[in-house]
């Protein structure tokens, strides 16, 4: 059964378009979706027969469009589309459905945390030599500064901040000066270093997104029978989007520092974790309790059936955790069933 489902799951997201750029506001959003579905159905419009149209979503203006047959998918994002002047001018950027779809994202950085360590500017400066296709805004006095670019190129930004804090952890268990700009302090990391249990001071620490953490955790399997395998400890400490792991040696120093080969092989598969995985959010916050209720009920069900997933529970909202395949899945999924009830 679930070798069927992937392959259901793998032919639906070969199947599906994204549609960004729909006017928001100008009609409802049954109107909108039925447009959708016409357009993509015209021949003029290298269309075909559409299977489903998923509309709204979390990101505003961004529909899912499933077609019956693949060639049409592929067919349709060679050609450029407009709706009709009825909604507003509507130049659509249609893109195959995945992670690279997103052609624009906005984020704000936190940069206050390297403040003890390193001159906050020097960092910006070699975040802008890294990846020259990101847009930086000015450097607040509080530490903050907004960042605009890619899809890929915001994923690289954060890889980037992470091996940062990462070395910097390093460095300072280690007693190493910081090269560079990054100048001594009495602080020394303290809000970071304190991530590391006392217990584990003279073993390897990493630093890992708190998403591909828990998903590596919990549904890989790889991170627990890796630890097995190498008779090796290991604690963790969850701080918001950061995850540090400590890892010590179970057995004498007189065996081979295993500790330091279980950091690389995670540090290895997080990494390609990163890639592959993908994060979809159900907001709870402002809905009535019967909605919030309803979408929590939907996502259980569908977790017990798409075990390659995780679902994270929170007051405010839910994050879901896998593949695109797998996300986009259950998230139709959960739409069905929470439309159903809604009604």
């Amino acid at each position: 059964m679930a070798s069927v489902l992937k392959v259901r799951e793998s032919k639906a997201s070969e199947r599906t378009i994204v549609v960004a750029g729909l006017p928001v506001g100008f009609v409802n959003d049954q109107l909108l979706t039925t447009l959708l579905k016409i357009h993509f159905q015209d021949t003029e419009n290298k269309g075909g027969v559409v299977e489903d149209v998923m509309y709204p979503t979390r990101t505003k203006g961004v529909a899912y469009v499933t077609f019956k047959e693949k060639e049409v998918a592929e067919n349709v994002v060679r050609k450029k589309h407009c709706l009709a002047e009825k909604v507003g001018p509507a130049q659509l950027t249609v893109s195959h459905f995945g992670e690279k779809v997103f052609s624009s994202v906005h984020a704000v950085l936190d940069l206050s945390v390297f403040r003890s360590q390193v001159r906050l500017e020097n960092v910006v400066m070699d975040l802008k030599r890294e990846i020259s296709t990101l847009g930086f805004s000015p450097l607040g006095a509080n530490g903050r500064i907004s960042v605009q670019g890619s899809f890929l190129a915001i994923k690289k930004l954060k890889e980037l901040l992470l091996l940062k804090v990462s070395s910097l952890l390093e460095k300072n268990r280690s007693g190493q000066s910081p090269r560079g700009s990054m100048q001594r302090s009495s602080h020394s990391l303290k809000s970071l270093g304190s991530s590391i249990p006392e217990t584990l001071r003279s073993g390897e620490s990493l630093v890992l997104d708190t998403d591909v953490f828990l998903y590596l955790k919990n549904k890989s399997g790889f991170y627990e029978s890796t630890l097995k395998k190498f008779h090796v400890q290991c604690q963790e400490r969850v701080d918001g989007d950061i995850t540090t792991v400590c890892i010590k040696n179970v057995q004498d120093r007189s065996q081979p520092n295993k500790a330091k080969q279980v950091k690389e092989l995670i540090e290895k598969y997080s990494h390609a974790l990163s890639f592959e995985l993908r994060k979809e959010t159900f907001i709870l916050e402002g809905k009535e309790h019967r909605e919030k209720r309803n979408i929590k009920l939907a996502c259980e069900q569908v977790s017990s059936r798409c075990l390659q997933v995780l679902v994270n529970f929170y007051e405010t909202h839910i994050d879901v955790i896998g593949s695109s395949s797998d996300i986009y899945l259950f998230k139709k999924e959960v739409m069905k069933l929470t439309r159903q009830k809604v009604r």
